[in-house]
C-alpha cells in the first residue's frame, strides 16, 4: 500500500448506508483522490524522483440526494476548487469513483464529458459569463442550441428553444427584459440570466461558484432568495463558497481542509427573503426614509425608482 492510499484510507469518512428502497443519490463520490505531479525537467506531470506530489483530495466521500441544497467550504488550499470541476467533470479523479445521474464519470471519455456537462450540470459562475452582445433571452438558449442530438432525444426547435428560455427567464423575475443585453443590467439580473441558463436544460444539479461574489448584499440575499426558491421546486444545488454567512441559507455545509472532507454538517437555513426585507427596512431607516413608503429598492424586474445601476451590482444613491 502506497502512502497516499493509506492517507486517503485513514481520511475517508465510512461509506454512507442508504435506506432500503431510497432512491439513488444525484451525486455518489467514493474515494475520490486528485494528484498533481509537478517539476522534473520541465515535464508537465513529471514521473520518477524529480516529481513533487500534490495531493488536491485525500480519499473524499461525498452523496447528495435530490432536492438538496449544500454548499462547500473550505480554506485556500483545501481542495474546494478542484473537486469542483470533478464535479463538473472538468476534470477527472485520480482514484476513486463518482456516479452522476446514474452516470459512472471517473472513465469517461471527453464526448461523454460534454453530454454530461450539457445535459447534466447547469453552472453558475461567479463573474456571470454572459456573452455580451447577445440578449439575455439569446443567452439562456445557448446550452439547447448546443446541445447535440442522442437517442432517445430529439434536438430542440426554433421554437422549442425559445419558449423554454422565456420560461426559465419568466421564473427568475425577468420577463421584462428579455431582450436587454448584459451591458443593460445590473449586476444581480445578470447573475438571473446565468441561472435561467442554468436551468433551462433540466439538469440533473446545479453547480455554483461563488455566485454572490460580484454582487453587493442587496443583490447576494435576492439571488440567495431566488436560490431558495428554485430548491424549493425540488432543484438540487451545490454552491461553493468561502463564506459563512451565504452558506447559512442553505440546508447542508461540507467543509474540506487539507484535502480531506472533515465536516459535513446541517445549514442554519436562514429565510433569504426575509433577511433581504429585513435589510431594505434597515437601509430605509439609515436613509432617512419611511419604510414601506414607496417602491423598494433594487425590486428586481422593474424600472421603479432605486433599481440598481445597470453593470453593477450597486443600488443607486439617493437623490
Amino acid at each position: 500500500m502506497t502512502e497516499a492510499t493509506a492517507l486517503a484510507d485513514s481520511a475517508a469518512p465510512s461509506a454512507e448506508v442508504l435506506p432500503a428502497g431510497s432512491p439513488p443519490p444525484v451525486i455518489l463520490m467514493r474515494g475520490i483522490r486528485r494528484e498533481y505531479r509537478m517539476g522534473g525537467r520541465g515535464h508537465r506531470q513529471a514521473k520518477g524522483e524529480d516529481a513533487v506530489v500534490v495531493r488536491a483530495l485525500r480519499g473524499v466521500d461525498f452523496s447528495a440526494s435530490a432536492g438538496e441544497f449544500v454548499s462547500v467550504m473550505g480554506p485556500s488550499g483545501s481542495g474546494k476548487s478542484t473537486l469542483m470541476n470533478i464535479l463538473g467533470c472538468l476534470d477527472k479523479p485520480s482514484a476513486g469513483a463518482y456516479s452522476l445521474d446514474g452516470i459512472e464519470t471517473s472513465q469517461s471519455d471527453s464526448d461523454t464529458f460534454a453530454y454530461i456537462r450539457n445535459r447534466k450540470i447547469g453552472f453558475v459562475f461567479q463573474s456571470f459569463n454572459l456573452l455580451a452582445r447577445t440578449t439575455a433571452l439569446e443567452n439562456v438558449e445557448l446550452p439547447l442550441f448546443y446541445r447535440r442530438p442522442g437517442k432517445p432525444e430529439k434536438p430542440y426547435s426554433a421554437r422549442e428553444r425559445r419558449d423554454r428560455a422565456k420560461a426559465a427567464l419568466r421564473e427568475v423575475g425577468l420577463e421584462k427584459r428579455m431582450d436587454h443585453y448584459p451591458s443593460q443590467l445590473s449586476g444581480g439580473q445578470q447573475q438571473r440570466v446565468a441561472i435561467a441558463r442554468a436551468m433551462v436544460g433540466d439538469p440533473a444539479f446545479i453547480l455554483a461558484d461563488e455566485p454572490t461574489g460580484n454582487l453587493d448584499s442587496e443583490m447576494s440575499l435576492e439571488i440567495m432568495g431566488l436560490f431558495q426558491q428554485l430548491n424549493g421546486q425540488g432543484k438540487t444545488i451545490i454552491m461553493v463558497t468561502h463564506e459563512p454567512e451565504f452558506a447559512a441559507y442553505t440546508k447542508r455545509i461540507i467543509t474540506l481542509r487539507d484535502g480531506m472532507l472533515v465536516s459535513d454538517i446541517a445549514g442554519e437555513g436562514k429565510n433569504a427573503q426575509e433577511e433581504l426585507a429585513r435589510w431594505k427596512k434597515d437601509n430605509a431607516l439609515l436613509n432617512g426614509k419611511t419604510p414601506g413608503g414607496g417602491a423598494e429598492a433594487g425590486e428586481p424586474g422593474t424600472d421603479e425608482p432605486g433599481t440598481d445601476e445597470p453593470g453593477t451590482g450597486e443600488p443607486k444613491e439617493a437623490a
